[in-house]
């Protein structure tokens, strides 16, 4: 009777099942559901895993009072075996390993834990897997659209405050929690789709359960949950899925370097390595040229990759064989159950080497049409292409597996083209001489290019918000190599500057919330300059949409004179002719020196105006203005 009501209690607990019992020297013990928050509930991380899967042999993570030393059973099961038990430092936590056979079925396993006098259950699901879409991977097919959630659109107010959670509402913050969630964005999604985007960014919305800027997600405290305040484990995979029938796609940021001190871990933390420890707080140098460097130290070396990004986010240790499992599966965890289909790696290069190029090369076996992206906020192409997948640069036998990077040096180019006059390098120079090093990439048209972000000045306050000037960088983003990403709000002509705070790069996208007094997501609530770029950034991205020239097309460049750039992106069907003058005053562009990309094609259509160009032996090009020409024969 007994083993009938401990199967009736394993079945009834539906996969996050978790017991105790306290054993009695003259009685079978009998198990106990402990209700949570009502004692210290056992933790199995992942909860869950799938069949099929090329990677089958999972790591759990078990904390539980008193678990290192209990003994680990498993109970009837069809194609999984328990494959190894190790234990951590902290005697609350065991390492298990399952192996699961390719041909396992779908089905519910037990892992018992008993020793002494204590003991605990826990149902484990092994899931069919789904044949959703996930694991797209972004391309230079794609448009990127980078959403701060907290900063978006508020659509559940309901969630704004949550019991139990450090940090509420604080709209009139600049670094407080503003409000917009999950259900903000879905809210939005017509407005998205209308814009052209083929693709959201998201920054981080996993748990923050910190006592301040906790809006950012930058500083998890929860691998395996949603910030409540944003949604729902749930609500993110219905977002995802909204946005698939959209044929969309969703990127998850992920942060492999840090957590955020408030983090579960931190009150045990599962092995005495698990961080990178100094005997008082160290932060970073931030310098990771030290990793390029042939003549560096190794104390700067360990500074830049051991230091503390922030005294409140801790510096995981990814050589910590199981941290780095961790972080492995939680992200493959989140590709299967919400179908994510992207990652753009944050502070890339502060983590272990090593491990980065490990996980890339992980997932790219689980999902081959991935192009992660990492951040690699640095100076130079060499810095930055040194941490990209087949760089030529010697690295003895190293290779980072990494698709592509963030392309901040492509970034600080087309600002500088657009703030200073043209010298040799300078101005207008620096655009042509960036590009003209993408020799050291092994596909540059995998990384992703942008005019701001969310850490960055934004792109209108830095041109001075010049509408002309404006233009001419979006123009560039979108008809250049690689895979353009626009952060939220910048085809409004969103403002501000990162100093002295954050928050004013980050604010709130008028009509995202309720009473706004304007809503800047419908026409008749923008200004009439606001209406201009948006509709120009608009027909622009419709336009690359539709023209394979400017995807995956050939880029020819021609070298700069007088502020004035152009570039050709073609294919055997199109041909795109890009004039950019980033000088003050118009210039007569006589174009018999691009013969060799314009021979043969006798008119042109403006694409952003529709208007027909009947003469193409000179052009005039407007100050401060971009051209986007489609030739014709």
């Amino acid at each position: 009777m007994r083993n009938f009501l401990f199967l009736l209690f394993l079945l009834s607990m539906q996969g996050t099942a978790c017991a105790n019992y306290f054993g009695n020297p003259h009685k079978k013990p009998v198990p106990e559901r402990i209700v949570p928050g009502a004692g210290n509930p056992i933790r199995v991380e992942p909860g869950n895993w799938w069949t099929g899967m090329v990677h089958n042999r999972v790591e759990l993570l078990v904390q539980y009072e008193g678990v290192r030393d209990m003994q680990v059973s498993l109970g009837k099961a069809q194609g999984v075996t328990l494959e190894k038990v190790e234990k951590g430092d902290s005697p609350n936590y065991l390492f298990v390993t399952l192996n699961i056979a390719p041909g396992a079925p779908e089905q519910m396993v037990d892992l018992r834990f008993s020793g002494g006098t204590r003991g605990a259950a826990y149902t484990f699901p092994i899931r069919a897997r789904s044949t959703a879409k996930r694991g797209q991977g972004i391309s230079p097919k794609d448009v990127l659209y980078l959403i701060m959630p907290d900063r978006f659109a508020n659509g559940d107010p309901s969630n704004d405050n949550v019991p139990g959670m450090l940090e509420g509402l604080a709209r009139d913050s600049l670094v407080g929690r503003h409000g917009g969630d999950l259900k903000g964005i879905i809210d939005h999604l017509d407005y998205l789709q209308d814009l052209g985007v083929t693709a959201l960014w998201l920054n981080p919305e996993l748990e923050n359960d910190q006592d301040r800027e906790s809006y950012h997600g930058y500083a998890v405290t929860d691998h395996y949950r949603v910030d409540r305040r944003f949604g729902n484990n749930e609500l993110l995979r219905e977002l995802v899925t909204l946005c698939h029938a959209r044929d969309m796609k969703v990127v998850r940021d992920i942060v492999f370097n840090h957590i955020g001190n408030n983090h579960y871990w931190m009150k045990d933390l599962p092995t005495k390595d698990w961080l990178n420890q100094w005997p008082a707080f160290t932060r970073t140098s931030y310098r990771a040229p030290t990793l390029v460097d042939p003549y560096r130290s190794e104390y700067d070396l360990k500074l830049f990759s051991d230091g503390w990004f922030d005294n409140r986010m801790p510096d995981l240790n990814q050589r910590n064989p199981h941290v780095a499992n961790y972080l492995i599966q939680q992200a493959i965890w989140w590709v299967e159950y919400a179908g994510i289909d992207d990652f753009r790696i944050d502070t890339y290069t502060y983590s272990d080497q090593a491990f980065t190029s490990r996980w890339c090369a992980e997932m790219l076996k689980e999902y081959p049409d991935m192009n992660m992206v990492g951040e690699i906020w640095e100076h130079g192409v060499v810095v930055q292409g040194f941490f990209a997948d087949d760089q030529p640069m010697a690295r003895a036998g190293f290779d980072a597996n990494l698709p592509g990077v963030i392309d901040f040096q492509v970034m600080f180019a087309i600002q500088e083209a657009l703030t200073k006059p043209q010298g040799w390098t300078e101005g207008v120079g620096r655009l042509y001489y960036t590009l003209a090093k993408d020799y050291f990439y092994k596909d540059p048209y995998r990384n992703l290019t942008m005019l701001d972000n969310h850490d960055t000045d934004r792109f209108f306050s830095i041109v001075k918000e010049d509408l002309g000037k404006y233009k001419t960088g979006m123009a560039f983003l979108l008809t250049t190599r690689g895979i353009p990403q626009i952060y939220y709000a910048t085809e409004i002509l969103g403002t501000g500057l990162a100093s002295p705070s954050h928050g004013n790069i980050r604010k709130d996208f008028p009509g995202g919330w309720p009473g706004d007094p304007v809503n800047k997501f419908l026409p008749a609530g923008r200004t009439e300059r606001e209406n201009e770029a948006f509709n120009f950034t608009r027909t622009l991205i419709r336009y690359r949409n539709r023209t394979p020239a400017l995807q995956t097309g050939k880029l020819m460049q021609f070298v700069p004179y007088d502020g004035v750039y152009v570039y050709f992106r073609y294919d055997e069907q199109s041909t795109v002719m890009i004039v950019l003058n980033t000088a003050n005053e118009p210039r007569m562009l006589e174009t018999a020196r691009f013969a060799e990309r314009m021979m043969g094609f006798t008119r042109a259509t403006n694409v952003i105006t529709g208007e027909p160009v009947t003469a193409l032996d000179r052009l005039v090009a407007p100050a401060n203005m971009p051209l986007v020409l489609a030739l014709e024969r």
